[in-house]
């Protein structure tokens, strides 16, 4: 049995900058009764208390949930609030080149957008992200502007020799993030591994983007079990499957009625319907 499952965000718990449907927010509060979770992402904080938060059931199941934004570069966890335990900032010289190379990468490469929804480049503070529509670009833009992720290889292959000392990797549909050397989602996973005392063998990973280059690899490269996925409805199902490992016995359909009733929106009630009924 695994003691920390934990889960990449945009792509594998959520669409991108989206918040988890009823299911998965079910889901994740049974399997938070059972075991230890954590969810990394490329994502701010802010944007980790915008997108996912208010989706948590706000329980004693919180002090089982580890938060780790930017990459692993930030580590919250619940203790009647959230804290946070560290952040890998980078310094004002540092910032200072890597978005000037961002945008010389996005010019050398003639992918500089013609419409952004908001800033293209933001600075995270322990992470630079290039988000190439904007950080507000509508999903169904996202998803149509790089879907064989052949046009962040290219903004990659330009940006890395102009910044051979800082860590490059594709993000989310549409991003690029750019952390200190060796500050990836491996970084993040050895932090819970000394912080939480659990060894790497007792973990599993679970992503979309696991395969090389993508920004769960380092996962794989930290030695942890991993499970890919192609969205949240593979998530849920993996979750669905973790939970019958561990002896689960359909908490989240027998309690949906009411947890519906509590809070959830209508389309939310509709759309935990199959849950209830698998």
């Amino acid at each position: 049995m695994k003691r920390l499952i934990v889960f990449d965000l945009d792509g594998t718990l959520a669409p991108s900058k989206s918040p988890p449907d009823v299911v998965i927010s079910l889901l994740l509060h049974d399997l938070l009764g059972m075991v230890k979770v954590a969810i990394i992402s490329g994502g701010s904080w802010p944007q980790f208390q915008m997108q996912l938060l208010p989706k948590l059931h706000a329980d004693e199941s919180l002090d089982n949930l580890y938060l780790l934004p930017t990459c692993g570069t930030q580590f919250y966890r619940h203790e009647e609030a959230w804290t946070r335990l560290y952040s890998e900032e980078l310094s004002p010289v540092e910032k200072a080149k890597i978005l000037a190379s961002l945008q010389q990468a996005l010019e050398v490469t003639g992918l500089a957008p013609e419409r952004a929804w908001g800033d293209v480049i933001e600075d995270r503070g322990s992470q630079i992200t290039l988000s190439a529509l904007g950080q507000r670009a509508p999903l169904e833009e996202k998803e149509r502007w790089d879907p064989d992720f052949s046009r962040r290889k290219r903004i990659a292959a330009a940006l890395e020799p102009l910044i051979p000392e800082f860590s490059v990797r594709i993000g989310g549909a549409t991003s690029i993030d750019v952390t200190k050397p060796g500050i990836d989602k491996a970084y993040g996973i050895r932090k819970l591994r000394d912080i939480l005392e659990i060894p790497l063998s007792e973990m599993l990973f679970i992503g979309d983007a696991l395969f090389e280059g993508g920004n769960d690899y380092p996962a794989r490269q930290a030695r942890v079990d991993c499970i890919p996925v192609r969205g949240p409805d593979d998530t849920k199902l993996v979750i669905e499957t973790i939970l019958a490992c561990f002896g689960g016995d359909g908490e989240a359909e027998a309690a949906a009625p009411e947890r519906q009733r509590e809070g959830a929106t209508p389309e939310e009630a509709e759309a935990a319907a199959p849950a209830q009924a698998a």
